[in-house]
């Protein structure tokens, strides 16, 4: 836990005392193993925090599922990878990181997506996350 409502900035490890980082700075390290923040405090080292770093979920797939070859004819196959890959929410930057692509070129295949009724979009603090409406659905289904 950190804690900066005092002068001097603290961390405490899990159960233990606080321990003063004045002088010693602080280590913040994103992590794909972390459930939750962690403290790690050494006399000798800054102390150190680890936290689950943002997006992690991405990292167990190697490249974009499959599409089907009439979607593909259909709307074209950079908006067809788009539909497929929004079975869950996903926001413009996440998906361009996934595609490997600007995250222009997704908003402006998103956008034309949207204006066909295929997506739906929701706010989420800053960022804008995009889903398959029930239209989009049943096109990626094929109508099944």
């Amino acid at each position: 836990m950190l804690r900066l409502d005092d002068p001097d900035p603290r961390v405490q490890a899990l159960g233990g005392r606080y321990t003063p980082v004045a002088g010693r700075g602080l280590v913040l390290m994103p992590t794909l193993c972390a459930l939750g923040a962690h403290t790690v405090i050494d006399a000798d080292e800054p102390p150190v925090i680890t936290y689950p770093a943002r997006g992690n979920a991405l990292t167990g797939e190697s490249s974009p599922p499959r599409v089907p070859d009439a979607l593909a004819e259909l709307i074209g196959l950079p908006r067809a990878r788009l539909l497929v890959l929004l079975d869950q929410s996903a926001s413009t930057t996440a998906l361009a990181h996934r595609l490997a692509v600007t995250p222009g070129a997704v908003s402006r295949h998103l956008s034309a997506l949207a204006t066909a009724g295929l997506l739906t979009r929701t706010r989420a603090g800053r960022s804008v996350l995009y889903a398959r409406s029930p239209l989009g659905d049943a096109l990626t289904a094929g109508g099944a």
